[in-house]
């Protein structure tokens, strides 16, 4: 069982490597973006503590064949839980309001003839370089060659200036790129606009070219922009005036004749030539009568609101003219595909490709390429926009950037490899092994042995609270609900929902709805009145519902954090409504801590894997009476996570500390829990009882030095690891 078996250094190790670059361990996640996937060794290992006898560190390396178990997950996300169980042969069923979410984990599970797949990438990518390659080419400055491929194209946001009316170009600094991966610091020239070197980074000599004094005087700073010409100072932006103007000012680029020969990036001003190119594409575009390309409007949302404080109206304004021509004819090549499957794959691949053909993704001139839109969760509005190349470029040594057609294909074919011959990584010292996993597979079907093999997948686009799932008896429920405070998925997955709906609605009736927005989606929302009651009703009737369908005694699942107390208050709640009892508050790893949102902040990376049972039995040691004897728990939490090579920090401290008392407060409660007493009493009921214990601070207090010497912002580092875990064997039934 869980409670028993799960052993806590060994999972936190393998989650904490896992997230730091979690392709490379579970390259199924690189299907399509999903937002906040939770480790997938977490997911494994809670099903093999459940059901597989043995220790879970020799288990988990081993084949496994679970094939008589059902598993459910009502809130499947980005498809973590079904993955790892549809691998070891588990019959599962999912669901998600979010019609992109059931899009995603279908892409992931369904099985796709690999070759068969790749050949049709691979012809539209030719086809789309015939048509439109010359669109991202370019003059060497080295060898004159004018078929250099451009890897990224460099625009600053522009408007007239509010005195003189002349062109006002928003730099926020004048550094393209930093001397981390290029040999020196290059910087634009304000007046002239040519590119050139300098050994700083933020004090540059005058301009070569025109003798302009390097200064910073005339850059955009806190939406103010002083005039060059007029000396006003503007403000930025005005909604009114509609989305912003970019002009391009540099171009990154690729040639395969020079590159053995020079050190460092290619980069230039853009020449009359490559501006003719773009306006060639505006023409074209202009000429078509578009049949993909959206023309919803974009509405209101705590994340799309700061689309419209740009002047933002319509999705379609997120895009230049030559992204729109190249996205429209890659959906005209998509929907001339017969076999439905790789029609399916290049459409999700199409999606996903978005996130980079947009104009919102950002150069890091450090890093020296380009962001996606969603690399910080939201619709970031900066003032330098980089435009990658579409159909993606091919080097001696594989694909060159980011961003382009095929950077997505190949990443879409790994990952699907992966469902073919998953595997695990193990670590000796510094050594990473790569174990083979050989009698494991993902997918509904697969055809290489003889009978081929089938699995029983149910996916559904619907609300777990009104889903159809009378007769049927779940072993476990393993989800990863939303949070309160959550990523508003719906705002930003309509981003690529707009595109993927003209082009699959036909077929798909999942994607007739005009957005993935639903009155029902469980986060708090502000600009759609999703209250912390709303949320906690919500998750009491997906509760109430799962432990309908559970077998008598077998787990609810389901990871949580949060920075705040109240935020936990739904989950006790909800299984109080739901009559289960909560046997475990087990903590684990589930953030990057270099994430740019977690990194330096004082966010957890740790969540708490809650486990909920109608009846059975936990360790003895876990029911706490005091404060004092609640901090012993969590010191001995925070003692399991070091071992795991995990540094806890306060705020991972406090998250751990919120799981158990909410883990306690459904113990003390559930004798005389009321479930038809309105909403707000019930949350009052459980904020009373934590208070009442004394609440976190005096769990605080008596921890003492232990909290309070831990660090207080996110620094992710690896420490030692550790001995085998075991709990104590005096347990407490219900």
């Amino acid at each position: 069982m869980i409670e028993r078996d799960f052993d806590v250094p060994f999972v936190a190790d393998l989650a904490l490597r896992e997230k730091q670059i979690q392709q490379n361990y579970r390259p199924i996640m690189a299907v399509h973006k999903w937002f906040a996937r939770r480790p997938g060794t977490l997911f494994r290992a809670l099903i093999l503590s459940e059901f597989v006898k043995g220790p879970l560190r020799e288990e988990f390396y081993q084949n496994q064949s679970l094939r008589s178990l059902r598993v459910l997950d009502p809130f499947m996300g980005g498809g973590t839980t079904l993955i790892e169980a549809n691998r070891v042969g588990c019959e599962v069923t999912g669901l998600d309001i979010n019609p992109m979410a059931w899009w995603i984990v279908r892409q992931e599970i369904l099985q796709v003839d690999l070759h068969a797949y790749r050949r049709a990438a691979e012809a539209l990518r030719q086809s789309l370089g015939q048509d439109i390659g010359r669109l991202y080419r370019t003059t060497c400055l080295e060898c004159g060659s004018p078929d250099a491929h451009v890897k990224y194209f460099l625009w600053v946001k522009s408007l007239p200036c509010q005195c003189c009316g002349r062109d006002l170009e928003l730099f926020p600094n004048y550094l393209v790129a930093e001397a981390v991966r290029h040999p020196t610091n290059v910087f634009v020239c304000r007046t002239c606009g040519e590119l050139y070197d300098s050994p700083s980074p933020k004090e540059a000599p005058p301009c070569p070219h025109c003798k302009t004094p390097f200064g910073l005087e005339y850059t955009a700073k806190r939406n103010r922009c002083k005039c060059g010409h007029c000396g006003h100072v503007n403000t930025y932006p005005t909604p009114s005036a509609g989305p912003p103007s970019h002009r391009l000012f540099a171009i990154e680029y690729h040639c395969e004749t020079c590159r053995p020969a020079h050190r460092g990036r290619f980069f230039k001003k853009p020449a009359p030539e490559d501006l003719a190119k773009y306006e060639a594409a505006a023409k074209r575009l202009a000429s078509l009568r578009p049949l993909f390309i959206p023309e919803d409007e974009i509405p209101a949302g705590d994340e799309t609101d700061r689309l419209h404080r740009w002047g933002y109206r319509f999705y379609r304004q997120m895009f230049n003219a030559r992204q729109l021509l190249g996205l429209e004819l890659i959906c005209r090549l998509i929907s001339r595909e017969r076999d439905s499957r790789i029609a399916d794959a290049l459409a999700t691949n199409l999606s996903d490709l978005l996130r980079y053909q947009n104009m919102l993704c950002r150069y890091d001139s450090m890093a020296l390429k380009s962001l996606d839109i969603f690399s910080v969760h939201g619709f970031p509005i900066g003032l330098i926009q980089c435009e990658s190349n579409l159909i993606g470029l091919s080097g001696k040594t594989g694909a060159v950037g980011s961003g382009g057609w095929l950077n997505i294909t190949e990443k879409f074919y790994k990952a699907k490899s992966f469902c073919e011959r998953p595997f695990e990584i193990r670590h000796q010292g510094s050594r990473k092994i790569q174990i083979p996993i050989l009698d494991e597979w993902i997918g509904d079907k697969r055809n290489r042995t003889r009978p081929p093999e089938t699995k029983r997948v149910s996916l559904g686009c619907a609300d777990a609270a009104k889903a159809d799932l009378e007769g049927a008896k779940f072993d476990i429920i393993l989800t990863d609900p939303p949070y309160f405070g959550n990523v508003q998925y719906a705002e930003l997955m309509d981003f690529c929902y707009m595109w993927l709906r003209k082009l699959i609605s036909s077929t798909h009736p999942e994607f007739r709805r005009v957005t993935t927005r639903n009155a029902n989606e469980l986060t708090g929302n502000v600009s759609m009145g999703r209250t912390l009651e709303h949320f906690s009703e919500g998750l009491s009737r997906v509760f109430r519902k799962m432990a309908k369908v559970l077998k008598p005694g077998s787990p609810l699942a389901f990871t949580y954090h949060h920075n705040q107390l109240d935020a936990y208050l739904p989950v006790a709640v909800a299984m109080l409504d739901a009559g289960l009892v909560c046997s475990a508050s087990l903590p684990c790893p589930a953030e990057m801590g270099a994430s740019i949102h977690i990194n330096g902040t004082g966010s957890s990376i740790v969540d708490t894997v809650f486990v909920c049972r109608s009846t059975g039995s936990f360790p003895r040691r876990w029911l706490a009476t005091t404060p004092a004897a609640l901090a012993k728990i969590v010191a001995d939490d925070l003692t399991l996570l070091q071992q795991g090579r995990v540094k806890p920090t306060q705020g991972d401290t406090r998250c751990i500390i919120f799981g158990h008392l909410i883990r306690l407060a459904v113990w003390n409660l559930r004798s005389t829990w009321n479930a038809n007493v309105s909403t707000p009493v019930r949350l009052v009921a459980v904020r009373k009882w934590t208070t009442e214990f004394g609440g976190l601070d005096a769990v605080l207090r008596e921890l003492g030095s232990t909290y309070t010497a831990a660090q207080a912002r996110q620094r992710w580092e690896l420490r030692e690891a550790s001995a085998p875990y075991s709990t104590e064997t005096d347990e407490v039934s219900f």
